[in-house]
C-alpha cells in the first residue's frame, strides 16, 4: 500500500496516467462491447423487441447512475484521505460506503416493483412491446444488488489505484453476460428460449458473478483499506462528503435516462422507429464514451491523492494529459460515425427505415463528440476535487437543460433531425461553461493551460 501511495505522488504523470487509465479503458471497451452485443442479440428477435429494450434503458440506467455515482463519492473521499495519510478515515470511508450501498439495494427492489409498468406505459401503445419491456425491466431493477455492490467495490479499488484488479473483474462479469446472452435468449444447450427475459437474466448473473469475485479477491488479499463493522459508525461529516459528490454524480449519470425519456416522448409523435434509433445510438455511444470515461476514472484517484497531498502542479499535468487522450478517442468515434454509419447500424439488423433514420442521426450527433471532451474530463476533475455541484452543472448542460428544449423547438421545424442537431449544440455550450468554471475555481489553481 505504501508503494501505491508513493506511485500516486511521485511517478511521472504521463506513465502514471497511462498505467491507471489503460486497464479501465480496456474494461470499459469490454463493457461497451457487452452493451452492444446484448442489443444485437435482441435485435434478431425483431424491431419490437429492440424497441422494448430501448424503452427499458432509462430505468436500467438509474441503477447504474446510483451505483456509479455513490461509488465515485466513496472513491473521491477515499483518495483524498489516502493523500492526507489518514488510514483510519480511509477504512471508515470504505466501510460506510458499502453500508450505504446495502440500503440502496433494498430501495431498488421497491422502486422496480412500483415504477416499472406505469413508467413504460407512457411510451408505447403496443401490448407486445409493453410486456417485453416489463419482463426485462422488472429483472434488471429488482435484482440489481449485484450491480450496486460490485460497482461500490470497484470504486473502492479504483480509489486506491488498483486498476488492474477492477479491469479483470469488470471484464469477467461482462464476458459472463456475453456468453449467457445467446444461451438464455434463444434457448441453447438445453435451456428454454426466454427472449428478452433471457437477456435480463444474463445481465444480472454477470453482475452478481463480478461481485462474488470481488469478495473472493478481497478475502484473499487486503487491498490497503479494511472493510469491517468496527469502522461502521454514524460519521455524518464523512457521509455528507460521500453524498456531496455521489448525489451530483448520480444525477449526472441519470441525465441520459431523463433525456431519453423526454426525447422518446417527442420522437414517438413522429414514429416508433425514431425511438429505436435513439435506443441504438445510446448503446453505440457507450463504445465511444466509455473508454474516455475509463481514462477519467484513471485520472480521478491521481487528482484526489495529489490534491490531498497539496501537489497542485501534478493535478494540472494530469488534467492536461487526460484531455489529450480523451480527444483522440472522441476523434476516432467522430471519423467512424461520419464515414461508415450504415455499416455500424447493420450490426443491429437494421431494416431500410431504421437504417435511413439512423445514418442521419449518427452523422449529426457525432459532430459533438470531439467538443464534448472538455465537458467529460472537467466534470471528472470536479468530482475528484470533491466539487460535485460543478460537475452536475456541466452534465446538466450537456445532457438535459439545453438538449430537450432545443430539440423540441427544432423538431417543430426540422422533424427528428432537429433533435439530433440539439446534441452537438449542447456539447459546445457545456464545454465552454466547463472551461469558465475551472478557470474561476480557486483563481484557476487547477486550470490545465497555465504553468
Amino acid at each position: 500500500m505504501e508503494e501505491q501511495k508513493n506511485k500516486m505522488g511521485e511517478k511521472p504523470v504521463v506513465s502514471l496516467l497511462a498505467s491507471m487509465s489503460l486497464p479501465m479503458m480496456l474494461s470499459m471497451l469490454v463493457q461497451s462491447l457487452y452493451n452492444i452485443v446484448d442489443s444485437m442479440y435482441v435485435s434478431w428477435m425483431g424491431t419490437e423487441a429492440l424497441t422494448a429494450v430501448s424503452l427499458a434503458y432509462p430505468l436500467q440506467n438509474i441503477v447504474m447512475a446510483v451505483s456509479v455515482g455513490i461509488g465515485v463519492g466513496i472513491s473521491s473521499a477515499l483518495s483524498i484521505s489516502l493523500g492526507e495519510k489518514n488510514q483510519e478515515k480511509a477504512n471508515e470511508t470504505a466501510t460506510i460506503g458499502m453500508a450505504l450501498t446495502l440500503v440502496h439495494c433494498v430501495i431498488f427492489v421497491l422502486f422496480g416493483l412500483v415504477v416499472t409498468r406505469p413508467f413504460l406505459q407512457l411510451f408505447t401503445s403496443s401490448p407486445q412491446v409493453l410486456e417485453d419491456a416489463c419482463d426485462y425491466t422488472y429483472i434488471v431493477l429488482c435484482v440489481s444488488f449485484g450491480s450496486l455492490l460490485q460497482i461500490s467495490l470497484e470504486k473502492i479499488y479504483q480509489g486506491i489505484g488498483a486498476m488492474k484488479t477492477t479491469m479483470i473483474l469488470l471484464a469477467t462479469g461482462c464476458i459472463i453476460n456475453i456468453i449467457l446472452d445467446p444461451i438464455l435468449i434463444f434457448g441453447l444447450l438445453g435451456f428454454p428460449a426466454m427472449g428478452v427475459q433471457g437477456a435480463a437474466i444474463a445481465t444480472v448473473i454477470g453482475q452478481i458473478g463480478a461481485f462474488l469475485l470481488y469478495i473472493v479477491v478481497y478475502l484473499h488479499k487486503n487491498p490497503g483499506v479494511t472493510i469491517h463493522p468496527r469502522y461502521l459508525k454514524l460519521n455524518w461529516p464523512l457521509i455528507r462528503r460521500i453524498y456531496s459528490v455521489g448525489i451530483p454524480s448520480s444525477l449526472m449519470l441519470m441525465m441520459p435516462s431523463l433525456l431519453v425519456s423526454a426525447l422518446n416522448g417527442i420522437l414517438a409523435a413522429f414514429s416508433e422507429v425514431y425511438v429505436a434509433v435513439l435506443g441504438v445510438y445510446f448503446k453505440l455511444q457507450t463504445f465511444i464514451y466509455m473508454p474516455a470515461n475509463g481514462m477519467v476514472q484513471g485520472m480521478r484517484p491521481i487528482i484526489g491523492y495529489n490534491y490531498g497531498a497539496g501537489q497542485y502542479g501534478r493535478v494540472r499535468q494530469t488534467i492536461r494529459y487526460c484531455l489529450m487522450g480523451a480527444a483522440v478517442l472522441m476523434l476516432i468515434g467522430t471519423v467512424l460515425s461520419l464515414a461508415i454509419p450504415g455499416g455500424i447500424l447493420q450490426l443491429f439488423q437494421a431494416d431500410a427505415e431504421l437504417l435511413a433514420a439512423g445514418e442521419t442521426a449518427l452523422r449529426v450527433i457525432s459532430l459533438g463528440f470531439l467538443v464534448s471532451t472538455v465537458g467529460v474530463v472537467f466534470s471528472g476533475v470536479f468530482e475528484a476535487l470533491g466539487r460535485g455541484g460543478e460537475s452536475l452543472a456541466i452534465s446538466l448542460l450537456r445532457q438535459l437543460v439545453i438538449t430537450v428544449p432545443l430539440g423540441f423547438v427544432l423538431s417543430r421545424v426540422l422533424g427528428a433531425v432537429g433533435i439530433w442537431i440539439a446534441f452537438p449544440v449542447s456539447e459546445l455550450i457545456a464545454s465552454v461553461a466547463a472551461l469558465i468554471l475551472l478557470k474561476r475555481y480557486r483563481n484557476g489553481e487547477f486550470f490545465p493551460f497555465r504553468n
